[in-house]
């Protein structure tokens, strides 16, 4: 059995869309389209012949890469394709002179990249909820289109990586949320809502360690908005009062994920809500 990589094109979103919809992971055709502008070389197809049986994102921040949506049709899994698929990623993003990758794998695909060579970071809950009662704000407001620059400057502080290239158009998307806690003239933290017709993915959210009040103000404005959607959020697991608020507020977990790196770990010095499981 051969099996050779491609780079993804708009005619193979259709199959990839299927491809992840057998794992209800919920892409559409613009998550790929998205994940292609962000990294166009770095979005791959497997054939084994002339037919399509597996695809992998990733998206590399400088030194910093995020490794996504891998997934082998069933009838092919078993067979080395899933780790070819994988090293063909890796070996992109390091030949792009990434040090360091991130992905958060889900429970029983753990052991899978370990055998890659990814160590275990830690442990973070996806969390689902819908119909919030409604919080007080106070020292949180909108973000503008002046405010992005220092947004990015402030998530570079932690993720210690620029995120422009994908936080810049998830910020400035009017269907999205994006909202901000300051004291005096200092940020201290954001978050972002994505925000599709009934639907909402919280992150990122990026505060000062130690301070869960920051990270409640946003998550409890951000819920004021989106009293009819159904919201998911992913949230290290450390994070008790985080969590404690957020199941208050109808949320329960739906699974959870193990960030895992290739190489140095990232040194975070915050409370960190990821963007996404597919962009770290």
């Amino acid at each position: 059995m051969v099996f050779c990589v491609k780079t993804l094109s708009e005619e193979d979103f259709s199959f990839a869309t299927r491809l992840t919809s057998k794992m209800n992971w919920g892409l559409t055709d613009a998550d790929f389209e998205f994940m292609m502008e962000l990294e166009p070389k770095g979005c791959f197809v497997l054939l084994c012949g002339s037919e399509k049986v597996g695809i992998v994102t990733v998206v590399s921040f400088g030194k910093i890469g995020w490794f996504g949506n891998l997934i082998i049709s069933e009838d092919h899994r078993r067979k080395g394709a899933g780790a070819l698929l994988a090293k063909h990623a890796i070996d992109y993003l390091t030949d792009n002179n990434v040090e360091t990758i991130g992905l958060y794998a889900y429970q029983d695909r753990v052991s899978f990249y370990r055998r890659l060579g990814f160590w275990d970071d830690s442990e973070f809950l996806v969390l689902k909820g819908k119909e919030f009662r409604t919080f007080t704000e106070t020292k949180v407001r909108e973000a503008r289109r002046q405010n992005v620059s220092e947004i990015i400057k402030h998530d570079r502080s932690c993720f210690n990586a620029s995120r422009r290239k994908s936080l810049e158009p998830i910020i400035m998307d009017s269907d999205n949320l994006c909202y901000m806690f300051t004291e005096g003239e200092q940020l201290l933290g954001y978050a972002v809502a994505k925000v599709s017709k009934k639907t909402a993915e919280l992150g990122p959210l990026i505060c000062p360690q130690g301070r869960s009040d920051i990270a409640i103000e946003l998550l409890g404005t951000i819920l004021n908005r989106l009293c009819e959607s159904e919201v998911s959020i992913c949230v290290p697991k450390k994070e008790n009062s985080i969590i404690s608020f957020l199941t208050e507020s109808g949320f329960s977990e739906s699974f959870h994920v193990t960030r895992m790196f290739l190489g140095p770990p990232i040194s975070e010095k915050c409370i960190y809500v990821p963007e996404s499981l597919e962009r770290g």
